[in-house]
């Protein structure tokens, strides 16, 4: 079983492959975009059983995300506080994102009961026919208005 630890950026996504003692295997930077995320499932693909582990910061890896899960992947969410210490033992000058992405998969391996992510079911959608109700209730009522 290899665990693939996310470092995520808003331009870029570094990704370490580590093993269950978490050794690291190997590493790869991508763009965060979709061809990215692709380049990054190919990269991976040459492990069978692998497992991703991202930071839980959703306003950069939503996307990712999506795009794993739609592909079929295991996604553990990993909360920025369980893998402090990690990173500050591993500090050093330069580039810090293999470091982290490595602090990520660590924690994965270390902690077992993180939360799994998913994809949102039926109160998605629910929630977007609201929001659109509501968009047109709001058009209605500015019509109404420049009418009278």
């Amino acid at each position: 079983m290899v665990m693939l630890g996310v470092d995520a950026h808003k331009a870029t996504h570094t990704i370490v492959a580590t093993d269950t003692n978490g050794c690291e295997l190997d590493r790869v930077t991508v763009r965060a975009v979709d061809a990215g995320h692709l380049e990054a499932l190919a990269w991976a693909a040459q492990w069978p059983e692998r497992t991703w582990a991202i930071e839980d910061c959703r306003q950069f890896t939503r996307r990712l995300e999506r795009a794993l899960l739609v592909s079929g992947e295991t996604v553990l969410r990993v909360a920025p506080r369980l893998m402090a210490l990690s990173r500050q033992s591993g500090r050093q000058r330069g580039k810090s994102d293999p470091i982290d992405a490595l602090a990520v998969a660590r924690a994965a391996i270390r902690e077992p009961d993180l939360p799994r992510a998913h994809l949102d079911g039926p109160e998605r959608e629910l929630r977007l026919l609201l929001d659109h109700r509501e968009g047109l209730v709001e058009e209605r009522t500015r019509t109404q208005n420049r009418l009278r």
